[in-house]
């Protein structure tokens, strides 16, 4: 076993306010060009015109937007942040923020507290808007709302639309005491109500072979990044806890629980990891490089196969023997797969990938990766089908069936793990598993000879 406990790791670790152009710090105005004389234009400089397909695509998709309103868009809000900065170096002290209005972003406001810069704002072809508080006494007001806001008013910033300060709360009141205990006039503040699970949370990926730690103490590896219908968690080695243990992750963030656990017997385990924590289709390789993750499919004796783990980082062999026994100190485990890929205390429940194939997680081991040992891996395909897990891949998720469009019936399902030897049906013909892997939309019997044979 290949656990790192708190005092091991302890050891090892032993010993290893933007000035625009035109402002002084005080935020008063200094000399500047007039806005409304020529400039050269933001668009020609920005070049909003050369944005990428997928850009305007998803700007279509979750803006509503139509393919000229998208390309409009962006030119216009080009102009319009060149227009607004040079503005607000000339109104100095008295701008109170700025914005865009529309579909294609035509429209540019500009508020102020001078009615005498109305005419400047206009020349310069946005909008002028007459305020009471500029954005610099907003601003100052919220920073010290900052310093004694809790986790019950969770984001405070300035609108410039309505020239009040914006307090969300997760609990009535909240908001009212963190005003009332800064000494902030209420008629500042707009209050918005947030429900509690939808305040504001850090997120944080998984990533196959990053650390984590059981009930913060002992420390062990992610294996692979997983799904269990909306849950996400990762597979790991079974000896790192027992079901309800409860992880921390590399960054000592509160992570999850172990739902299940085997050892020995079998090395097999999977975390649930709380909503911060999404699960990635990648293991961290050499240097710290994402390597993708595309399938889960066994590869034979004399394979190349590489691990990640938390302790020693990413160290390479080849396959040994598959379906082994080996006997720990704790008892007897089967079925795991021998390698001469080196590993540490702390690498235990890491990564095994040979190209971008998962393979298992680090189980145990002898020697070290200075002079060399040898090591085991749990297979992944069994703790998928055991605990009805979803390998994370790159591109789609296995879903219920084989994607979109006509279905041709048969045994044959997405998600399903199959081992070398099963036959199922698909498209009225029957196939043959040639190696083991879970299946996923796009790799239908008929269309990958590597995994299937037709009968």
């Amino acid at each position: 076993m290949l656990k790192r406990h708190a005092r091991a790791a302890c050891t090892a670790l032993a010993a290893a306010g933007l000035l625009l152009a035109g402002t002084t710090a005080a935020g008063a105005a200094t000399p500047a060009a007039d806005p409304a004389a020529p400039q050269k234009s933001a668009t020609a400089t920005l070049r909003p015109g050369d944005a990428p397909a997928e850009l305007l695509t998803a700007l279509q998709r979750d803006l509503g937007l139509t393919p000229t309103q998208a390309k409009d868009r962006l030119a216009h809000e080009a102009e319009a942040g060149a227009t607004a900065a040079r503005l607000r170096a000339r109104l100095g002290a008295a701008f109170a923020g700025a914005w865009v209005d529309g579909a294609d972003s035509a429209t540019l406001t500009v508020a102020t507290t001078r009615a005498a810069d109305a005419a400047a704002i206009r020349a310069a072809g946005a909008e002028a808007k007459l305020v009471s508080r500029s954005l610099a006494d907003l601003d100052a007001v919220r920073a010290g709302l900052d310093r004694a806001a809790t986790a019950e008013t969770p984001v405070r910033y300035v609108d410039p639309r309505t020239n009040t300060l914006v307090v969300e709360e997760t609990r009535p009141g909240a908001a009212a005491g963190l005003l009332a205990a800064t000494g902030t006039d209420p008629a500042l503040a707009t209050v918005v109500r947030t429900a509690a699970e939808q305040a504001p949370r850090p997120l944080y990926d998984l990533r196959g072979g990053d650390a984590y730690y059981m009930n913060g103490q002992g420390r062990c590896s992610v294996g692979f990044p997983v799904t269990r219908g909306t849950t996400q968690g990762f597979a790991t080695a079974g000896h790192c806890g027992r079901a309800g243990t409860t992880t921390s992750g590399f960054n000592q963030v509160a992570q999850g629980s172990f739902q299940a656990s085997v050892f020995p017997g079998n090395d097999m385990a999977w975390v649930a990891a709380n909503t911060s924590w999404t699960a990635t289709p990648y293991v961290k390789g050499s240097g710290g490089a994402n390597v993708q993750v595309t399938g889960s499919v066994l590869q034979p004796v004399g394979s190349s196969v590489c691990r990640s783990g938390s302790t020693t980082g990413w160290h390479c062999g080849t396959v040994q023997q598959h379906n082994t026994s080996v006997t720990y100190p704790e008892g007897t485990i089967s079925g795991v797969t021998r390698t001469t890929v080196c590993a540490e205390p702390g690498d235990s429940g890491g990564s095994y990938i040979s190209g971008s194939q998962a393979q298992g997680v680090t189980s145990g081991g002898s020697g070290d990766c200075t002079s060399g040992g040898t090591t085991f891996f749990q297979p992944l395909n069994p703790i998928l089908s055991a605990y009805g897990l979803t390998l994370k891949v790159t591109g789609s998720d296995p879903g219920p069936g084989p994607g979109p469009g006509p279905q041709p019936g048969g045994t044959w399902k997405a998600g399903t793990v199959y081992a070398a030897g099963d036959t199922v049906t698909y498209g009225g013909a029957a196939y043959r598993c040639l190696q083991g892997h879970q299946a996923q939309t796009g790799w239908e019997p008929s269309v990958v000879p590597a995994l299937w044979q037709k009968l």
